[in-house]
């Protein structure tokens, strides 16, 4: 298992079956090159804070709670343990509800991607159970888990070794695609179809992982202006001292020293 930190922790459930999994995302924005707010008048980073939008003065931690806007300025406190309250099962436990044809799920109702894989050696026969009925089926399996306090429908779909989870768009979020191409009537003329097709033939090749042109050229712009920059000097830190007398001694050793050394010239 590659040295990440899983995003979350818990069991893959179905029916009796259960196992102890860990979550990772599949994808990583890790690598992009990130930038901070900079006060140009002296160099120093700009920290963000919570104000009170009225009173201007800024919150503490303490007193920064979830607030649900009924109406305009008027908001419905809620505190965490009211939240965790209405927690679900799906927290903690990734129960399979039901199995579909793989080829049943549209490409646009995936969502995000994330490894799932076996968290202890005693659960890794019964989530190899699972994943290779679910692969000889052709099936996935279809459950529900929740992120960041809102339940995501799932997807487990058998990959390798392991089990890809896509989380779900819900039916709300997913816009008919028949509203954008339905008014599409062009019908090309005969010729036209040959041609094109020599033409993607000759331009088909096997597929790479495309490297992001701009995140380069931010890495390239980086390191020009880091040549150009002189260095500069680390400031000396001095150690604090324990008892002042033990520095001293040691300055008037070194300055002795130097004098021997500038006499000796």
């Amino acid at each position: 298992m590659a040295d990440v930190k899983p995003y979350w922790k818990g069991y893959l459930k179905l029916s009796l079956v259960t196992c102890p999994v860990a979550l990772s995302p599949a994808t990583s924005d890790a690598e992009k090159v990130r930038f901070h707010t900079m006060n140009r008048a002296t160099g120093n980073r700009i920290a963000s804070r919570y104000v009170d939008n009225v009173t201007g003065k800024e919150v503490d931690p303490d007193d920064q709670v979830k607030g649900y806007e009924r109406g305009e300025g008027d908001y419905i406190i809620l505190e965490e343990e009211e939240l965790d309250a209405v927690a679900l099962e799906s927290v903690r436990t990734i129960e399979i509800d039901m199995f579909t044809p793989r080829d049943s799920i549209e490409w646009i109702w995936l969502d995000k991607p994330h490894y799932l894989v076996p968290n202890d050696k005693v659960g890794e026969d019964a989530f190899a159970v699972i994943r290779d009925a679910m692969r000889a089926e052709h099936v996935v399996g279809i459950s529900r888990l929740v992120f960041g306090q809102r339940e995501r429908a799932v997807m487990l779909e058998p990959r390798g070794e392991g089990i890809v989870l896509w989380t779900l768009r819900y039916g709300d979020e997913v816009r008919p695609e028949e509203e954008y191409f339905s008014n599409i009537k062009a019908k090309p003329e005969g010729g036209l179809a040959p041609l094109m097709k020599q033409l993607i033939k000759a331009q088909t090749k096997k597929w790479v992982p495309i490297t992001d042109p701009i995140q380069d050229r931010m890495l390239e712009l980086i390191s020009a202006k880091k040549k150009s920059l002189k260095p500069k000097g680390k400031r000396k830190i001095e150690p604090m001292a324990k008892d002042n007398v033990v520095d001293i001694m040691a300055a008037l050793r070194d300055s002795l020293e130097r004098q021997k050394r500038g006499k000796a010239q």
